[in-house]
Order: C-alpha cells, then structure tokens, then sequence
C-alpha cells in the first residue's frame, strides 16, 4: 500500500460527535473526504438537511444524523442501541463533542462541575465502550478524543473543564494500553486555541486576545480545518503503530 494509499477511508464508517458545526463538523467533513461515511450526532442536530450532512455528500458519502444531549446517559445509551441497529458498523468513532462553563473556582457551582464532568467525560467513555466493544470483536477499529491544551494546563475560571479534559488524555492511555494489542487503536488530539463558537469572548476581549497571540509562535487562532489533517492520519491505516498519544495541534502553543 502506497502512502498515500494508506490515508484512504474507503468503505469506512465514521461516527462524530458535537459535528454539528466547529470542531466536530470540520472533522467530519474532512473523514468524508478521504472517503468515509459519516454518522453524525450533536444535541440539536437535524437528521436530514443539515449543513455539515450537505457538505458530507457533497464529497459522496452517505450520512446519518441524530441529536443526543451527551449530558443525559440514558440518551447516550439509547444512541449506542440506535446507531449498532440503524447503521454499518462503526470503524472509527471521534469522541468530539463537548462544553465549557466559566466561573472562578470558589464560587464555581455543583451543576456545572457535574454538568462538564459527565459530558465532557463520562459520556466519551461510555461511547467508547459502547463501540470499542464491537471493534475489539472485529479485530480493528480508530478512537479518536478530542482532548485539550488544558489536558496539560489548568486554565482558568474552568476547573471542572480542565479536571474533565485532563480525564481525555488519560483515559485515551488506559484504553490504548488496554486494546492496542486487539488492533483497536485510540488516540487524541488537543486543540489549541480556535476560533469557534466557545471563544467569540475571549477573542473579543482586548487584554485576554493579545495574551494568547502573543503566546502562540504562528500568530494567530487556529480554524476548525487546522484539525483535518490530525483526524484523517489517525483514523486511517497510516497511524496503525500510533496509540495513546495525544496529538497537539496548537501552532506552537505547547512548545513556548
């Protein structure tokens, strides 16, 4: 296999999470493109006419949608049943979606901790066991996280955010250790700082916006595609000896 060949999703199925718009759609475009069908959930998320599911066909690939609020784990489950019934199996899953809630952390509340923790974490586990069972079963399979600069920093005024994306990286490893030796490779990427629809404040902010660029060697916010090329290398063949990394794609944000 040429190595271009080995970036190729042929016949592959994808499942993304949160690809309604941002991250996750950019990601989900960019696995349709390289030749995957596309499942795709967010908790609004129509199942037909949406924008990312018209830019998944455009490409050829057949798409399915469905909302699921990660924040219920009966909806989560439910999604699991519904997917394993309604679709192909499920060859690569991109553990995407997420929220953040700010408030410094003395006053930060009960709700919001619980809130980030059980879907900015419990819920990427139980979607990984959920379908990293069937791969295990197949004997191949791609989880892809999406983790955080804040998996490596604290942050500020997100504690719970940071607790949870801090949890990504670590629990990529322990499943990278646990079914890497079953052909199921799991991986993350962590984002640095991208112009999304979590950041319009902080780019807005006349002190905080020049802090961050000053700190970032390329100068400027990252955009959703800056991920494309990450997500398609470790959901294809070419990443097959990768596992339990953690990918950082910041423009030089770790490095300083």
């Amino acid at each position: 296999m040429s190595i271009l060949e080995q970036f190729k999703l042929d016949g592959k199925t994808a499942l993304v999470t949160g690809a309604r718009r941002g991250i996750g759609k950019a990601m989900a475009v960019a696995l349709a493109e390289a030749g995957a069908d596309i499942v795709a959930t967010s908790e609004t998320l129509e199942p037909h006419g949406s924008e990312v599911s018209q830019e998944v066909e455009a490409h050829g690939s057949r798409f399915w949608g469905y909302a699921c609020d990660l924040g219920d784990r009966p909806a989560v489950y439910r999604l699991i049943d519904t997917v394993t019934r309604e679709c192909p199996p499920i060859d690569i899953l991109v553990n995407n979606a997420g929220m953040i809630l700010r408030k410094p952390a003395a006053d930060h509340p009960d709700e919001y901790w619980d809130k980030i923790i059980e879907v900015d974490l419990s819920a990427q586990f139980v979607l990984a066991r959920g379908f990293g069972r069937g791969m295990l079963e197949r004997g191949s399979g791609k989880i892809v996280f999406t983790a955080s600069l804040l998996s490596f920093q604290g942050g500020i005024t997100v504690p719970g955010y940071a607790a949870a994306k801090g949890g990504v990286a670590q629990l990529t490893k322990a499943l990278a250790n646990e079914w890497a030796g079953g052909k199921v490779q799991v991986n993350a990427i962590g984002p640095g700082n991208m112009a999304t629809d979590n950041t319009p404040a902080l780019r807005a902010d006349p002190v905080r916006n020049p802090a961050i660029l000053s700190r970032i060697p390329a100068g400027r916010w990252g955009d959703p595609r800056d991920l494309a090329g990450a997500v398609v290398f470790l959901a294809s063949p070419a990443s097959d000896y990768v596992s339990g990394t953690v990918l950082t794609v910041d423009g030089g944000w770790m490095g300083r």
